[in-house]
């Protein structure tokens, strides 16, 4: 294990780890030697526990869509509740994802990966065990702000240990791995509630953390070898303060203002927002030790306008599937197993698109970004009709080839999206604008569960009936994709060969 241990090609530095070792940096990676590094022995194994790490990650993004009206039955509580056990885990990652990288470099990618994995296990427990909302969402809070932390140090590791020749066959399990855990998700959700295992319902979709998480802390003791930054950067206190100041002025106001009767207060909070953001963005800029975001991206007109793609565009998927799940269950009466079935034609959508885009990003870059666009907003059209003229007895039958069609574009449009956007960008600014990508990805999913949410439930309390409720929230996700498709003209027309992975 030593001379392993030495040996591992790594972009960071190797600790010494080994029975007696010094806990210092290395000395045979301090300096380059004749003979070429071997590969870490143990690399695969690593890739599997990373990987298990990234299904609970997508995992407990995904499930409270099905599981969302049992919790609500069983705690009881506001219908913003339902928003914010979504909104609350998706907000606290993407707060947390850029730092959770940065703690990585400063205090190592393995201890950072354990204390995330070990916090998000106990989070996950902490969710089981809720017996009131307040407490379900602050740990929800917790998991997702634990996750950001855990996530970013499996990339970093795997590009260390991997060589070049194997970096992308490594990278290339994500894919499929995600793929699935996006199919099965929702069907896991409501398979859990359905069998009801030892009465406890609702409550195993995040006691099924716990087996991954023992998987995942066990391995990485044993196999996982440590890497820290040669930089030694430090932590941005300040914009991380003025980043989630802002962005919680952000989301409170739009989930709860519809049940506090949008009173003046709610406003002022989200002009505060716009002010905190900007303060962010300007402190960014000035700071030249170890920023929180690299301050010369925001001058980027291509990276700018990726943003603004990002928010458009998976705020209104995550929106959306919030509200699909809703309505199939609440409005269709679907028992949690049929919802989470009735979402897999779009995931599997999904599947097919990436695989059939797969070799066009390169050739087709900014172009598959608006044909996918174009598909998808063909596809939400076809199914806010559809429900528009069924109605509360909708055929999830009739539902089926938009909700197929909708994937298969997202598939098509995700692809490039990434690597166009990061053409936009200096080769040194890549690494920073793709985990801040990443972030706003998940910010978006927060933006879209609090905006589409409120639309939703306030057609609701109109009378208007769910049906009604599920197409205006379908046709105002067609207008974000519409914006989507529009400010996409502002990207690079090529990607980058090769996408670069935030860590």
């Amino acid at each position: 294990m030593e001379n392993e241990l030495r040996s591992a090609n790594t972009n960071g530095v190797l600790t010494d780890r080994t029975p007696g070792g010094s806990g210092k940096p290395s000395p045979a990676m301090e300096r380059p030697t004749a003979e070429p590094a071997a590969p870490y022995r143990w690399r695969w194994l690593v890739l599997w526990l990373v990987l298990g790490a990234e299904v609970m990650d997508l995992l407990d993004a995904t499930v409270v869509n099905v599981a969302a009206p049992s919790i609500h039955r069983a705690l009881g509580g506001s219908e913003s509740m339902i928003q914010w056990i979504g909104a609350g885990y998706t907000l606290a990652f993407a707060v947390m994802l850029i730092t959770g990288g940065r703690l990585g470099d400063i205090f190592g990618r393995k201890r950072m990966f354990l204390i995330g994995a070990i916090g998000f296990g106990i989070a996950s427990v902490l969710c089981a065990t809720a017996q009131d909302p307040a407490v379900l969402i602050a740990s929800r809070v917790l998991q997702g702000g634990l996750g950001a932390m855990m996530i970013p140090q499996g990339f970093g590791i795997l590009k260390a240990i991997f060589p070049p020749a194997e970096l992308g066959k490594a990278f290339g399990a994500f894919g499929p791995v995600m793929g699935l855990s996006a199919v099965g998700g929702p069907i896991l959700a409501g398979a859990l509630i359905d069998a009801d295992w030892f009465g406890t319902g609702w409550r195993m979709i995040f006691l099924i953390n716990v087996p991954i998480v023992l998987f995942a802390v066990l391995g990485s003791i044993k196999f996982m070898p440590e890497f820290h930054s040669p930089d030694k950067p430090r932590l941005d206190g300040g914009g991380m303060v003025l980043l989630t100041a802002a962005s919680g002025l952000l989301i409170y106001p739009l989930i709860q203002g519809r049940e506090l009767g949008w009173p003046g207060w709610i406003f002022g909070l989200l002009a505060g927002s716009v002010a905190f953001f900007a303060a962010f963005i300007a402190y960014e800029r000035r700071r030249a030790d170890s920023p929180l975001i690299e301050g010369g991206l925001f001058a980027r007109r291509a990276f700018t306008s990726g943003l603004a793609v990002f928010l458009a565009f998976f705020g209104a998927l995550t929106g959306f599937m919030l509200a699909y799940g809703l309505f199939t269950q609440l409005g269709l009466g679907f028992g949690p197993l049929k919802a989470g079935l009735s979402s897999a034609p779009m995931a599997l959508g999904i599947a097919i698109g990436a695989i059939a885009g797969h070799g066009l990003t390169e050739r087709l870059g900014r172009r598959l970004i608006h044909l996918g666009l174009t598909i998808m907003i063909v596809a939400f059209g076809t199914f806010a009709t559809t429900v528009a003229l069924g109605g509360d007895t909708v055929s999830i039958w009739a539902l089926l080839p938009s909700t197929l069609v909708a994937g298969i574009g997202m598939g098509l449009g995700l692809g490039p999206i990434f690597g166009t956007v990061l053409n936009g960008v200096d080769d040194h600014q890549v690494g920073s604008a793709s985990g801040v990508l990443n972030a706003v990805q998940q910010f978006a999913g927060a933006i879209g569960i609090a905006v589409l949410g409120t639309i939703f439930f306030n057609q609701l309390s109109a009378g208007d009936g769910f049906a009604a409720a599920m197409t205006r929230t379908s046709l105002i996700s067609l207008g974000l994709l519409a914006a989507a498709f529009g400010l996409a003209f502002l990207l690079p027309k090529t990607a980058r060969a090769e996408e670069a992975l935030a860590g």
